[in-house]
């Protein structure tokens, strides 16, 4: 079998233009590569060579023609739950098939810069598992070692990179798909801030969880395929865009690690995460222990509450109609959705705000939270043991990260006894992105690793690359802890509440619920008439006050002023009174819209009177 050459990006790129390589020969070889591989079912649909051909020739059309192509001849490949134009998506469900008349936004974006799709990946069936045994097409195993298991939902991805099939790989992160796999098999793990890259196109898992993810041999290649893709896209209503000013990693800065971490009796990973902590110190560190149960419980909620019942939303109606192909546990944990209601989703919720605004104070102490990508491993063997217990643990670092609304990177630090590859995921608030890149990146050049499973070796960007932009960020910019000091509150009263029609707006913009508290005892309450949706109206008064019941949400520069402009008369943005005295900005209402309005104060809040009217 050919050996895998070097196919990051900065060397292809700068081989390409140095006529070193042509990209039609790089492909050829790297699609022999693939073609060749047997006994790992890395890909569903892998293109046909005439397939790859004809799109090379039409990006080196457009790129004579003048049009900038940032990845021209970069081969990358897609996981099978992300559609690409005139190829089935199989879900690793092969009676699922949907045959899309166009890509997934994201694939048109990376094609639109001249990379080169490869084809379709393996996966946990309906990306549901992190284990990647879960498919028809195969299990997937370890790049390194036949008996173990790949990791998955996002298994095939990892391992094209990982043995040198492609460039990237796009894959999907619900509860840890784009992460788990890349730890296992020595490569890295972008996932970004949920809603940077479209999810249109994508057959979701849990949609309001769901993001793409990238897997690369570096952290600049990642970047690269990040800032390519990423951009608001107004057709997907979970598309958001990150606020002006990227965040930034100070050399000097504090790291989070759980006070007792879990390795299920792994003695091998243990060792490597402190040796990996000792790293992060050696690069201006210093170490903070914190108590990671908020964490721990953020993560139950994610296949141990309703949450799984949104799986049902998106592939429910085919599980019951279709059970052949289907692999059992999969149906089982999708069949589950029928456990639970409306009552339950919504007290899951109000569980899970009170879990973020505890999470939220941590920031004010750390820059980023680092932890173990995954515990242990396992054995093929041992998965088939307990498919969902094993299955879990592998999730423990992973399972709460999207729903606390964070971005994270998992980076290779190395190798445990029995050959098996280790990493750590550092994770921090949403749209920190850069920061935890930026740390990374200085982590994982740190040490003297190879691009996954082969001896290729991994590549420092050379200051006139793409890749180099990263390294690049000013190290003294908004750092994760300033951008929460930075951030303003505001405490809202009424359809922005959770669980009211307009708290999804407010979430959509970056809102973090960092409390549930009470105005001054100095407001009255009223229930304004002709509303849609219906909204309450909060005035100040000189005496007879009440206090009302108000979140307080925190929101960057941006997101804050985009609120206030679409506040509508007789509603405004002002100045607002805590009943600890504090003042934050908030909702208030003109007092002349009150006169006809219902006076609701003695129910303390609008939820309350909502409750019993």
């Amino acid at each position: 079998m050919t050996a895998p050459e070097d196919l990051q990006i900065q060397a292809l790129i700068s081989d390409y233009a140095a006529g070193r390589r042509t990209p039609r020969e790089t492909l050829a070889r790297a699609h022999a590569l693939a073609r060749a591989q047997a006994t790992n079912p890395i890909w569903t649909t892998l293109f046909t060579w005439e397939r790859i051909a004809s799109a090379l020739e039409l990006a080196e059309k457009r790129r004579l023609q003048g049009e900038s192509l940032p990845l021209f001849g970069v081969p990358f490949g897609i996981k099978d739950n992300i559609d690409a134009k005139d190829c089935t998506t199989t879900c690793a469900c092969p009676t699922f098939r949907r045959d899309p008349d166009h890509s997934a936004h994201v694939v048109e974006q990376l094609e639109a810069a001249g990379a080169i799709a490869f084809g379709k990946t393996n996966l946990d069936q309906f990306a549901t598992g992190l284990v990647g045994t879960r498919s028809p097409y195969g299990a997937c195993h370890s790049a390194f070692d036949e008996r173990y298991i790949s990791g998955g939902s996002s298994s095939g991805s990892a391992l094209a990179v990982a043995l040198g099939h492609v460039s990237f790989a796009l894959g999907t992160d619900t509860a840890g798909s784009g992460r788990v796999p890349a730890a296992l098999n020595n490569v890295v793990g972008l996932k970004p801030t949920r809603g940077l890259l479209s999810t249109r196109g994508v057959v979701p898992a849990c949609r309001s969880l769901d993001c793409v993810s990238v897997f690369a041999g570096n952290v600049g290649d990642c970047w690269t395929v990040l800032t390519t893709a990423a951009g608001f896209d107004p057709e997907d209503p979970f598309s958001r865009s990150a606020p002006s000013g990227a965040s930034a990693m100070p050399k000097r800065f504090r790291f989070g690690v759980p006070h007792s971490a879990e390795f299920f009796g792994d003695i091998a990973s243990a060792r490597a995460f402190d040796l990996a902590v000792a790293r992060l110190s050696e690069l201006g560190g210093e170490l903070v222990q914190i108590d990671f149960t908020p964490f721990q419980q953020a993560a139950s909620l994610l296949y141990y509450g309703p949450w799984v019942a949104e799986r049902a939303a998106a592939v429910g109606d085919f599980v019951a109609t279709n059970p052949a192909g289907l692999d059992p546990i999969v149906g089982n944990i999708i069949r589950q959705a029928s456990t639970w209601n409306a009552i339950d989703a919504f007290k899951a919720d109000y569980r899970l705000r009170e879990l973020q605004a505890r999470v939220a104070q941590y920031w004010s102490d750390i820059d980023v939270l680092v932890v173990p990508t995954t515990p242990t491993t396992f054995t093929h063997e041992q998965i088939a043991s307990d498919p969902v217990g094993n299955n879990t643990k592998l999730g423990t670092y992973t399972n709460f990260t999207n729903l606390l609304d964070l971005c994270g990177i998992a980076i290779p630090t190395g190798f445990k006894s029995k050959g098996q590859p280790f990493g750590v995921t550092l994770l921090a608030p949403a749209f920190c992105d850069a920061a935890v890149a930026v740390l990374g990146q200085r982590l994982h050049e740190q040490q003297d690793l190879s691009v996954g499973a082969t001896s290729i070796p991994v590549r420092k960007p050379s200051p006139d690359s793409p890749a180099s932009a990263i390294a690049q960020l000013p190290q003294s910019a908004e750092t994760p802890r300033a951008r929460v000091r930075q951030s303003i509150t505001i405490a809202v009263v009424g359809a922005h509440l959770s669980g009211q029609p307009l708290n999804s707006q407010l979430l959509a913009i970056g809102g973090r619920l960092e409390r549930t508290t009470r105005t001054a005892a100095r407001y009255r309450l009223f229930a304004l008439p002709n509303t849609q949706p219906p909204k309450p109206g909060l005035v100040r008064v000189a005496s007879g006050g009440a206090a009302i019941e108000v979140e307080v949400y925190a929101l960057d520069a941006e997101a804050f002023g985009r609120l206030t402009a679409d506040v509508a008369a007789p509603l405004a943005i002002g100045n607002l009174q805590l009943q600890d005295d504090s003042w934050v900005k908030g909702f208030l209402c003109e007092p002349v819209a009150t006169e006809n309005a219902l006076d609701i104060s003695h129910y303390g809040g609008w939820r309350a009177y909502l409750e019993r009217r």
